[in-house]
C-alpha cells in the first residue's frame, strides 16, 4: 500500500446534507422494511468494507457518515485514509454495532465510496501515463447533480486536479458564446471589462486561426477543442508559453500521453467524472 495523497480536506458540512439526502430516497416513507421484518431487535453485527480489485480510495468520510447518521451508537473505523492504494480483498473499514442501521446504510454508502473510488482510482491511472510530461490531468463541470464537490475531490485524491467548480468560478467563453456575442473579440472584449481583476478568462477554439486572433487579446488560457496531437504542437509553439493551453474533446487513456507529450499545460476529460467506472466494494457481514 503506497503513501496516501494530500488533498484539501472534507468537512462534514461539506457532505452530510447529500448523505442526509441520499439515505431519505432509499428508506422512504416507512423506513427498512426488510430489516426491520427479519432482524430481531437488538441483533448486533459486524460488517467489513473489503476491495474486490485494486484502485484508490476516496470518499471514506462521507460513505461511512451514512451509518453514523442513523446510529450514532454504531462503531465505524476506516482502517486505511483517502489516496491509499488497496488490492484485491484488502478490508478497508468496519462497521460494528445493530445490524439493522448498519444493512439500512449499506446501499447508500456503496454507493457513495463505489463510485468515488471508481474516479479516484481512474485519475491515478491517467496521471501515471503521462508522468514526466509536465501535463495536469483535470475535471470538468461534467459531473452527477448534487455531487460536484464530492466528485472533484475524488479527483483530486487522485492525483488530479480541478477545473472550474461552477459557473461563478472564472469566465469559459465557448463557441455558443462567441455566436451569441457576436465573435470572439466582442466576447473577449466585454468579459474583460465586466470582471474583476481576481477572475481569469479562458476561450476555447477549434482551429489555429481562432488562436491566431485570440493571440491578441488579453486572455489568461485557451482551451483547445478536439484537436490531434500535431495540431496540438502547433497551438502550444503558437502560443510559446503566453497562456496557460489546455486540451480536451475525445482524449481516451490510449492518447493522453501523446496529447500530454505535444506540451500543453492541462488536460481535460468530462467522461473522468460523467462515465467512469465504479469501484467495486462489498459490505459483507462476518458469522455472527
Amino acid at each position: 500500500m503506497s503513501t496516501p495523497v494530500t488533498t484539501a480536506p472534507l468537512y462534514p458540512v461539506m457532505y452530510e446534507g447529500l448523505v442526509r439526502a441520499a439515505l431519505l430516497e432509499d428508506l422512504g416513507r416507512a423506513g427498512d422494511v426488510t430489516a426491520d421484518a427479519c432482524i430481531p431487535d437488538g441483533t448486533q453485527a459486524r460488517a467489513l468494507f473489503q476491495a474486490r480489485h485494486a484502485g484508490i480510495i476516496a470518499g471514506l468520510a462521507p460513505a461511512l457518515s451514512a451509518f453514523s447518521l442513523l446510529d450514532p451508537t454504531l462503531s465505524v473505523r476506516a482502517l486505511v485514509a483517502d489516496g491509499a492504494r488497496v488490492d484485491p480483498g484488502q478490508v478497508v473499514a468496519v462497521v460494528e454495532g445493530a445490524a439493522r442501521p448498519i444493512l439500512s446504510g449499506e446501499r447508500t454508502a456503496l454507493n457513495l465510496l463505489g463510485r468515488l473510488c471508481g474516479i479516484a482510482s481512474k485519475t491515478g491511472e491517467l496521471v501515471r501515463a503521462i508522468e514526466g510530461t509536465g501535463a495536469h490531468i483535470v475535471c470538468t463541470r461534467k459531473t452527477t447533480p448534487g455531487l460536484r464537490a464530492l466528485e472533484k475531490y475524488a479527483v483530486r485524491v487522485g492525483g488530479g486536479s480541478n477545473h472550474r467548480f461552477g459557473l461563478d468560478d472564472a469566465v469559459l467563453i465557448k463557441d455558443n458564446h462567441l455566436v451569441a456575442a457576436g465573435g470572439l473579440r466582442a466576447a473577449v472584449e466585454r468579459a474583460r471589462a465586466h470582471v474583476g481583476h481576481m477572475v481569469k478568462i479562458e476561450v476555447e477554439v477549434d482551429t489555429l486561426a481562432q488562436l491566431e486572433e485570440l493571440l491578441t487579446l488579453p486572455v489568461d488560457a485557451v482551451l483547445l477543442d478536439n484537436m490531434d496531437p500535431a495540431t496540438l504542437r502547433q497551438a502550444v509553439a503558437m502560443v510559446a508559453g503566453r497562456m496557460i493551453t489546455e486540451a480536451s474533446g475525445g482524449i481516451t487513456p490510449q492518447t493522453v500521453r501523446a496529447v500530454a507529450e505535444t506540451g500543453v499545460t492541462l488536460i481535460s476529460l468530462g467522461w473522468l467524472t460523467h462515465s467512469v467506472t465504479n469501484f467495486d466494494i462489498g459490505l459483507d457481514f462476518e458469522s455472527l
